[in-house]
């Protein structure tokens, strides 16, 4: 069986993460105090008991769910003496999930990771002001109608096809106006349901350009290595291994289109057969098999889940 681990995006946040966690392992503990540290924020804090206001802000979720993906790894390397090189051919995450995939991989440290996910974070949030930007989920519909949906809603305004998540499941992003067009025109299309997503910003659009601005100088300044496997990266969902085109890459992600479904064919495509899911949460596990029915997946997040991934 060959394994590619796979980190999850926002959305996956949850009160109470991780903190069973840091209570039993030191090093995932170690991990979460890192973290306060590089952020001079009690973080942790905020992840273990709220408030959820404040958790979901785009900010705090960010580099909280990297921090969560990054102490289960430590706890697989240190109860299980994982080796990242040994255990996946590829590893790769979703939006911000592809940063928690690069502090797995040794892309970048941890301090930095969490530093670079604020900063992430906080420049999304600042690049639209708040209501003049949307998302919508187009469900049932496929990569080409959402491409269509996208360019029609669109007229002088911003709404770009944002997410190819899986089968039937789309988003699109941009201006609210244009993102409530394409709702509507998406169930002319067919689609089984249309929604808007109840999310602080227009997340992976062409609005988002000052964002990526900001993150381009961010990336130019800090430090970085070659990942010691490939990471599959979502804007081209091709695999990558130089750190120099991680940093471009990862420039273009924030207003480029996270193809998920083709991140997970390629990594099927390239010979693995189970997604190991490192992080809280089941959604890349759940979408795995709508994606394709041969693959699994599965989640680890819990020391519960530690047990059994190491046993087995």
């Amino acid at each position: 069986m060959t394994t590619a681990f796979i980190f999850p995006g926002q959305g996956s946040q949850a009160v109470g993460m991780g903190k069973e966690l840091a209570d039993t392992y030191p090093a995932a503990k170690a991990v979460f105090e890192a973290v306060d540290d590089a952020l001079n924020q009690k973080l942790s804090t905020l992840i273990f008991e709220g408030p959820e206001d404040q958790l979901t802000l785009t900010e705090n979720a960010q580099p909280a769910i990297m921090a969560v993906s990054i102490a289960v790894m430590r706890v697989l390397e240190t109860q299980g003496g994982l080796n990242l090189v040994e255990a996946a051919s590829h590893v790769a995450g979703h939006s911000l999930g592809e940063y928690s995939a690069h502090a797995a991989a040794g892309t970048f440290f941890l301090d930095d990771t969490a530093r670079l996910l604020k900063t992430r974070g906080q420049a999304m949030q600042q690049a639209v002001p708040v209501g003049e930007g949307a998302m919508a989920a187009l469900l049932g519909l496929g990569p080409e109608d959402a491409e269509s949906v996208a360019t029609e809603a669109a007229g002088d305004q911003v709404c770009d096809f944002a997410n190819d998540n899986a089968d039937g499941q789309v988003v699109v992003s941009g201006s609210t106006d244009a993102v409530e067009r394409a709702v509507d025109i998406a169930k002319k299309k067919g689609a089984k349901r249309s929604m808007l997503l109840p999310v602080s910003a227009p997340f992976h659009c062409a609005l988002m350009a000052p964002a990526a601005n900001v993150m381009a100088d961010a990336l130019t300044a800090v430090a970085m290595n070659d990942p010691v496997v490939p990471i599959i990266a979502n804007v081209t969902a091709a695999p990558v291994q130089d750190a120099i085109s991680i940093r471009r890459l990862l420039v273009e992600q924030v207003t480029g289109r996270v193809r998920w479904r083709e991140c997970v064919l390629a990594m099927k495509y390239a010979g693995v057969d189970r997604l190991v899911e490192i992080g809280h949460g089941r959604v890349l596990s759940g979408m795995t098999r709508r994606i394709d029915r041969e693959m699994t997946g599965v989640n680890v997040g819990s020391p519960q889940d530690v047990d059994a991934f190491l046993a087995g």
